[in-house]
This record gives structure tokens, C-alpha cells and sequence, in this order.
């Protein structure tokens, strides 16, 4: 009851007035919007709505995303209308393909190349990937860029980065080999390109800023990445918190290069925009980009999540698997997704922030749903089931009581697409 009375309700996605968000946002530097999983179409579709707002009435320049950089600097060429050279690799076509590769997706950059196309080359918005799982494609984009800057030290990065050449099909195994000692570290070899790079940063920038600062983002995922994989086998949450701080020193990177005053939209799972110590997982150390973000920018970082009942869901039964369309369970009766359905309210938008009798009876801890890229239905309770504060973890929540997967792109609707498009074949 005190849900519906303190909630906005709204019907349609794309008329939904975000006026009230908007006014609670305030002059907040960094808006960060969730999902509780990474298949759904409304939740695409609702940030994108918000993203637009933010972009044409907030004057926020970047829209920043858990995907990987070197795949989403694609997108940001082809949305800010830049003369990049035809790649020998397809962007977002390692598992899982439909995270990116959807239609959702495709309206949303499509609306974003169309915006910028009217504004000088500093008034265009930007699309950055924050993840750190391209080691092997980040390494073609360093050597292709020293090819062209400087061959003799491209020479020098193939001898340091061919000790992770023999990986090249299977990154994390490189990470158990190395644990083992059955195989020497590259962990020097990657640090002293990085600081090499950086080392060239004056004559380099000089020449071409933004394509020096690409390059020493990647070589410094190809660093990041070699240290990740290591991490993977000693268990805890040591590769978490290092894949979370490594993406909030990303969005800060990119902060700098927009320059003073830029604002950014994140866009990641609720497990990565929420405050991580209002959940169990930071009892357990866990830490994430909402807490980082609390921690640095207080409350200039607005942390937006999102939940549903029930509906499809795009996902995998297992890692590298094919996708299915699959059945989400009606949400546990008591989680906060319970909560929000029996409120009987279809969709809407629950200010968290300020005091009130809603936020005081939701602090209580209650379970809340995750569901990434695997879904296991059989066993939901144990697998995707955590306690949280929901309050304490999100300044909004935005309700969708029924949900329907995403729908991946068919090469039907990529034909005839120009060949510097982000997600051509």
C-alpha cells in the first residue's frame, strides 16, 4: 500500500514524463541505470528514454556501459560520425551476442547518430565500453595504432605481447597456468608497454588526441585483463572487485577526457549500479561502480534500478551457450519484487532518496533477484536470490510487473547497412 501511494505510475514506455526524475536527479554528475537482467526489453527501452532526457535537457555527454571498450569505440565512431577504418572483426559477437546485438539496442544508437549529426563535434554525446574482456582484441588495437605512430615500438609490443599468444583462444586459461606456475606471468611485459605509452604521452597526444587516449585505454585493459585472469583462480572476491574498480577508473578516465563539468549515463546490472555494501555481497567484501561512485562523487552519483515479476527473458542455461527465450518465475514471496507486484501498479518509477513512511518500511532487509546472462530457473532461490537494502542501494526503482526478452538483430535487419556500422556482419 504505501509503495502505491508513493510511487509514479506511467503506461508507455516512450510517453512516460520524466520530469519528476529529472527534478530529483538535480545536477547530479553521474546517473547510473540497472536492470535486474541482461535480456530484457523494457529495460533497454526505459533507459534509453531516460538517456534521451538526459542528454537533450541535462547536457550529459557520455553514455558509458558494461561492455567492452574497443567493441563500443565502434559505436562511438559511427554515433559521432567519425572516419574509422573498416574493421577485420565483428563488434559484440563474443558470448553474449544479444546483450548489444538487439533491436533495443540498435534504436537507441540509431537516435543518438541522428542528434549528433546537427552538432559541432564537441556538442556530440559519446558511447564507451567499461569492461575489461577484449585482452586479445585491445592488443590489435595498440599494435595497429603503433603500426602507424611507431613502427619500432610496435615491433617491441609484438615481442612483449606474444607471451599471451599462446592463450589467445582461451584467456582464463592462461590465468590457471600462470597461477600454477606452469607458465611464466606476462604481467611485466603488459605493465611495460602501458608505461611506455605513457611514457610517449606528449609527442603522441599532440598528434591525435583522441586516438592516443584509445590506445593507452586499451593497453591499459590488456594490463588490467593479464591481472583479472590470475585473480579468477584464487577464489573469493578479489576478480570482482578488480573488474568494478577497473570500469569505475574507466568512467572516471572518460570523465576527464569529455572535460571539466562532463556528466555520464552508466548503463550495467543492478548487481553493478547499486550501492554493493547495502547488499550481502559487500558483507562479503564485494565491492561495485554504484558504491565507488557514492564514495567519490556523494550525491552528484544518482543510482537508478530496475525490477520485474514475471515475463520472458533472453539468457543462457550455461556459459557459451546458445540464447533462449525463457520463462521468468513470478517473483519469491518475500522479496522486494513481491512487494512491488502486490502493489498491484504495473509500471512505475519509486523515488528512494528522501525520507518518507515507503523508504522506512523498505530499509528492512528482503530478498532481491539478479538473473544475468544464465538463468536457472530449477534452482532460482540458491542462484539468483540476494538479501538487500533496497533503499540504502538505489536512490530510484523503476517497476515493469510484466517483462518480454530482447530481440536479437537478424542479418535481414542489418543488410544494406553501411560497413562502418557498429553491428554489421
Amino acid at each position: 500500500a504505501l509503495v502505491k501511494e508513493a510511487c509514479e505510475p506511467f503506461d508507455e514506455i516512450e510517453s512516460a514524463t520524466v520530469d519528476r526524475l529529472l527534478g530529483r536527479i538535480g545536477d547530479a554528475r553521474i546517473v547510473l541505470l540497472g536492470e535486474c537482467t541482461h535480456g530484457t526489453s523494457e529495460f533497454y527501452r526505459m533507459r534509453s528514454h531516460m538517456t534521451r532526457a538526459l542528454i537533450e535537457r541535462k547536457g550529459f555527454s557520455a553514455v558509458a556501459v558494461e561492455a567492452d571498450w574497443p567493441d563500443a569505440a565502434r559505436i562511438d565512431d559511427y554515433v559521432r560520425h567519425r572516419d574509422a577504418p573498416v574493421r577485420d572483426w565483428a563488434a559484440f559477437a563474443r558470448f553474449p551476442t544479444w546483450m548489444w546485438r538487439n533491436r533495443e539496442m540498435k534504436g537507441f544508437v540509431d537516435w543518438l547518430r541522428a542528434r549528433n549529426g546537427g552538432l559541432p563535434d564537441a556538442g556530440r554525446a559519446g558511447f564507451y565500453g567499461l569492461d575489461l574482456y577484449s585482452l586479445f582484441t585491445s592488443i590489435g588495437v595498440v599494435l595497429d595504432y603503433l603500426d602507424d605512430v611507431d613502427p619500432a615500438t610496435a615491433a617491441v609490443a609484438r615481442r612483449r605481447y606474444g607471451c599471451l599468444s599462446p592463450w589467445e583462444s582461451d584467456p582464463a586459461t592462461y590465468g590457471y597456468a600462470a597461477l600454477t606456475e606452469r607458465y611464466r606471468s606476462c604481467e611485466n611485459e603488459v605493465v611495460r608497454m602501458l608505461q611506455d605509452l605513457l611514457a610517449a604521452r606528449l609527442d603522441l597526444e599532440r598528434a591525435d588526441g583522441e586516438r592516443y587516449f584509445d590506445a593507452v585505454q586499451n593497453a591499459r585493459i590488456v594490463e588490467q585483463a593479464e591481472r583479472y585472469y590470475r585473480l579468477m583462480y584464487y577464489g573469493g572476491p578479489a576478480s570482482w572487485n578488480h573488474r568494478d574498480t577497473h570500469m569505475f577508473d574507466t568512467l572516471q578516465r572518460v570523465l576527464e577526457e569529455r572535460g571539466p563539468g562532463s556528466r555520464a549515463v552508466v548503463w550495467a546490472h543492478n548487481s553493478h549500479v547499486g550501492d554493493a555494501s547495502a547488499t550481502e555481497l559487500g558483507a562479503r567484501g564485494e565491492i561495485n561502480i554504484g558504491q565507488l561512485c557514492r564514495r567519490h562523487f556523494g550525491a552528484s552519483a544518482y543510482a537508478i534500478g530496475f525490477g520485474t515479476h514475471c515475463g520472458t527473458v533472453a539468457a543462457a542455461s550455461d556459459w557459451g551457450a546458445p540464447m533462449e527465450v525463457k520463462e521468468v518465475r513470478p517473483s519469491h514471496a518475500q522479496s522486494y519484487e513481491r512487494i512491488c507486484h502486490d502493489s498491484g501498479v504495473a509500471r512505475f518509477t519509486l523515488p528512494l532518496r528522501a525520507e518518507g513512511a515507503a523508504r522506512t518500511e523498505l530499509l528492512e532487509s528482503r530478498l532481491e533477484r539478479a538473473i544475468g546472462v544464465i538463468y536457472r530457473p530449477e534452482t532460482e532461490l540458491a542462484s539468483h536470490y540476494f538479501a538487500a537494502h533496497l533503499p540504502r542501494q538505489f536512490d530510484e526503482y523503476v517497476w515493469f510487473d510484466e517483462t518480454s526478452a530482447v530481440t536479437p538483430l537478424g542479418s535481414r535487419e542489418l543488410a544494406g547497412v553501411p560497413e562502418t556500422y557498429p553491428f554489421g556482419l
